[in-house]
Formats: structure tokens, sequence, C-alpha cells
């Protein structure tokens, strides 16, 4: 093994391409250290560093019958680590990019919600307050405010007089302003 340390990069890979495992270690050896520091410093993570170089030469064993160098070993794995530096980051980019998008999609999702139960219990409510109306009362308000009709359609539905209609629209809206007054307040301070 000793003989190994003596020998170039180019004869390493020579060797390496027919499979000598010594001349895989010599160069794992040689290399280790510094590819290491050079992924510490672009990754600042430990972990991420050691995997980047163990991958890295994982590759190179099970590759090495179609190694082609078209520069220094060195190069080529320096190369080699840069590009799977530039790969995490590329995917930390991405999966960062998902987070705040996926964060995004959460936080319209509840106030869409939010809204939604809101208006089903504002309705709920409303039609709550106009059912304990009087009768006719009730009636009118609904033929003016849900079927569209106007005092005359009303009144000559019902059979009432246009003031009549008026006067129980006019009710009508004042009771659910004041009822609604207080029961807006409390749908609002529920949720505050």
């Amino acid at each position: 093994m000793s003989s190994y340390i003596t020998l170039s990069d180019n004869d390493l890979v020579a060797f390496l391409k027919e499979g000598d495992k010594a001349a895989f270690t010599e160069i794992y050896n040689r290399y280790k250290g510094l590819l290491y520091i050079h992924a510490y410093n672009r990754l600042r993570n430990q972990q991420e560093a050691d995997d980047v170089v163990h991958e890295l030469f994982t590759s190179l064993w099970t590759k090495r019958d179609n190694l082609v160098l078209k520069t220094h070993l060195s190069g080529y794995l320096y190369q080699s680590v840069r590009n799977r530096i530039l790969d995490i980051i590329s995917h930390q980019r991405v999966e960062s990019d998902y987070i705040v998008s996926l964060q995004h999609f959460i936080n319209q999702s509840e106030a869409i919600t939010d809204h939604l139960v809101r208006e089903n219990e504002l309705t709920a409510l409303i039609e709550k307050e106009i059912s304990a109306l009087t009768p006719k009362m009730r009636e009118v308000f609904e033929l003016s405010r849900k079927a569209n009709l106007s005092h005359r359609e009303i009144a000559q539905k019902l059979e009432l007089s246009e003031m009549t209609v008026k006067k129980h629209v006019n009710n009508a809206l004042k009771i659910l302003r004041t009822r609604f007054g207080l029961v807006v307040y409390l749908l609002y301070i529920s949720y505050y």
C-alpha cells in the first residue's frame, strides 16, 4: 500500500479503472480532507459536506469503468464536488420556495375558511332574526328583500296599502338594525 502513495494521479486513475481497491483508497485518502473543506466552506453544514464527499467517492468507484478525465484528477474531483453543492443549493431554494408557497396557501385557505364560517354564521343569525319578526312583517320584508318586489307589488299581492307595506319594511329594518348592532359586535369579539 505504501507504494501507492508515490504514484501520480494518472497512475492511480489507471489502476482504479482496473478495479484496484488500493488505488481507490489512496485517491480517497489523498483528496477526502481537501474536498470536505471545500464542501463545508460552501455549505456550512458538516453532515451535508460529509455526504457530498462520500457520494462523490461512491460514484467514483461505481463509475470507474466509464471514467473519462478531460483534466487532472484533482480538477475532476473539485468540479464534481462543486456540481453536487450546486445541486444541494438549488434543491434548498426549491424547497424554500415550496415552503413559502405552501405557507401562503395555508394562510389564504385559513382566511377564506374563516370568512366562509363568518358568512354562514351571519346568514344564520339574519335568518333567525327575520323569523322572529311578526308573521305579516316577516312576509312583507321577505317579499321586499328576497323576492325584490316593489312596495306597490307587495301591496297588490297581500291586499294591503302601500303605506302599510312601507311601514312594515321600515319597522323590520329598524328591529334588525337594533338586534344586529349587538349581534355583529358579539360575532366580532368571538373571533378576536
